[in-house]
């Protein structure tokens, strides 16, 4: 093949790449563009104070205020974190570094099933199992509340967390592990104080995604919540930020306040992934100074 060919084809792949990469870009411009022209105008109309730190949400009386979705969201996210990223962590560090390779691949081969299983199974088996289980243990009125949508979300993030973290930890060279054993440190302390460190990179994407999957998370949280716009406690029914649109936007009239409420309230939460992502990132870039 001539070079003025094979640079005509290595031209072709470089625009290829590129079109892609602008692609992406393009999409996510043309989602943040339509959000907050969608979530603009009922924000003016009700007003930004109102609209953030109102207790009530009522079609009926127009009233709509959001506190209590961003409480719950924020509560069942950092919940779901709090408990899923030790397990999902202490789990990576087991199969890429302790487990058996036969029992490392069965371990694995059931993260990844568990990453598969769509929500709404989650969200079946969360309704069926879990809500009546809650039910019976705290003498509740009804299970359907936040402690077992924190239940819920933990296990849906743990195959993220698990996978990231497991392929983050493994590509940690071999020399920093030996180096480290070699200086008199036991296999538990070069784990978490040499190779966790190196992997952290990776560690933190995998709390990124985590919480993405926490956060945007509706048809198995609505199904375990109770739906409620309660201002949230661990046993009350609640509803979070998703649930809010999911469950209004099929009857909210056209061209109503209601709608255009909940357009804004998927701008809120477009822009609070942005700063969770955000503070994860700045932390990163932190640890690597």
């Amino acid at each position: 093949m001539k070079k003025s060919t094979k640079d005509a084809i290595e031209y072709a792949y470089h625009l290829v790449f590129l079109l892609c990469g602008v692609v992406s870009v393009a999409c996510v411009l043309a989602i943040c563009i339509y959000l907050i022209i969608s979530g603009i105008p009922a924000i003016r109309e009700i007003g930004l104070k109102d609209f953030l730190f109102g207790k009530v949400w009522s079609a009926g009386t127009n009233q709509f205020g959001i506190l209590p979705f961003i409480l719950t969201s924020t509560y069942g996210t950092a919940g779901a974190l709090i408990l899923g990223v030790p397990i999902g962590l202490f789990t990576a560090i087991y199969l890429a570094k302790l487990a058996p390779p036969k029992l490392a691949a069965v371990v694995h081969t059931c993260v990844e099933l568990l990453a598969g299983i769509p929500s709404v199974v989650y969200g079946l088996v969360g309704m069926t199992f879990l809500v009546p289980l809650v039910q019976r243990t705290f003498k509740l009125s009804s299970g359907a509340n936040l402690f077992s949508a924190v239940i819920v979300l933990t296990v849906m993030i743990l195959p993220y967390v698990i996978s990231v973290s497991e392929t983050a930890m493994r590509a940690v060279p071999k020399e920093y592990e030996e180096a480290s054993l070699a200086l008199g440190a036991t296999e538990t302390e070069t784990y978490f104080k040499v190779s966790l460190r190196a992997a952290r990179s990776g560690v933190i994407a995998a709390i990124i995604q985590g919480t993405g999957r926490a956060v945007g998370e509706a048809m198995a949280i609505i199904m375990v919540s109770g739906n409620v716009p309660n201002i949230p406690s661990l046993f009350t029914s609640v509803r979070f930020l998703t649930t809010a649109i999911v469950s209004e936007m099929s009857y909210a009239a056209y061209g109503s306040l209601q709608r255009d409420a909940l357009f804004s309230i998927g701008l809120i939460l477009f822009l609070f992934i942005l700063l969770i992502n955000a503070l994860l990132r700045m932390i990163s870039e932190r640890e690597k100074n």
